[in-house]
């Protein structure tokens, strides 16, 4: 209780930094460091985006919409006019557009430190399957970020022994995934067959386990492959982002914009 209480209070922890400090506060300089980030149009992933790009890393946004990324973009560098940002394109539900995202960035010949699977999806409708024939809130939580992590992983061992630098994988997931106690394999198998109904919390949830399950496994392969690389879940806490857009409420309504600061 007390734990919380100092949290909820901003009162600053073992790192010196408490939930009141900001992304630009905790953020060192990071200059010559290449990152990757999911979801990073709106909402968390924008912030993530902008922040590092300040701190001088090169930031890759993929993303569905060449719009909506170009649009991160141009703020950015409206903001930090030295920013190093790419736009390319990802549909993560589509196993083949995660391939063609990863052919892409790898044939690009640049290093990466760092990869943040940020980006999620939450299903307000019917039950509704990817290109694959899996259950798309699945599809995009969980499978894209896992064949994504799959196919760059390698690039990251070899830029960590190259620069001694660590590598990072961050996945970021929900204390939701909690929610759901079972065997989630089943589950996915009985809902995409329409054998039992849809629940959208549930498949949310199922999501986000997986998140926790696979950065568990990942942090043991890559520790057996004695690569420099660490693998790390989040739960970022209660966020008004877009993430439950159709939903708008005390706690779901869309956030206000990010601070600005000059560079």
């Amino acid at each position: 209780m007390l734990r919380a209480a100092r949290y909820l209070l901003g009162s600053p922890g073992a790192s010196g930094f408490g939930s009141r400090s900001t992304a630009e506060e905790v953020t060192p300089d990071l200059g010559a460091t290449t990152a990757i980030i999911t979801g990073a149009t709106s909402g968390i992933g924008a912030e993530t985006a902008r922040v590092l790009a300040k701190r001088g890393a090169r930031v890759v946004i993929p993303a569905r919409s060449a719009k909506a990324a170009e649009d991160v973009r141009a703020r950015i560098v409206a903001e930090c006019p030295a920013a190093a940002v790419l736009v390319l394109p990802l549909d993560l539900s589509s196993l083949a557009s995660v391939r063609a995202f990863a052919d892409r960035f790898l044939a690009l010949g640049l290093p990466l430190h760092l990869l943040i699977n940020n980006a999620g999806k939450f299903s307000h409708g019917q039950l509704a399957l990817s290109e694959d024939g899996v259950e798309m809130t699945f599809a995009t939580n969980y499978l894209g970020h896992f064949l994504l992590t799959k196919l760059l992983a390698g690039r990251m061992a070899e830029t960590a022994a190259a620069t001694g630098v660590q590598g990072r994988i961050v996945n970021v997931s929900s204390s939701v995934h909690g929610w759901f106690a079972g065997d989630w394999a089943e589950y996915l198998h009985l809902v995409t067959r329409r054998k039992i109904p849809y629940d959208a919390t549930q498949a949310y949830a199922v999501s986000k386990l997986a998140n926790v399950l696979h950065t568990r496994e990942l942090a043991a392969r890559l520790q057996e492959m004695g690569a420099n690389v660490t693998a790390n879940c989040v739960h970022p806490g209660i966020v008004r982002t877009r993430l439950n857009r159709d939903r708008d409420g005390v706690l779901t309504g869309e956030g206000t914009d990010s601070a600005q600061s000059a560079c």
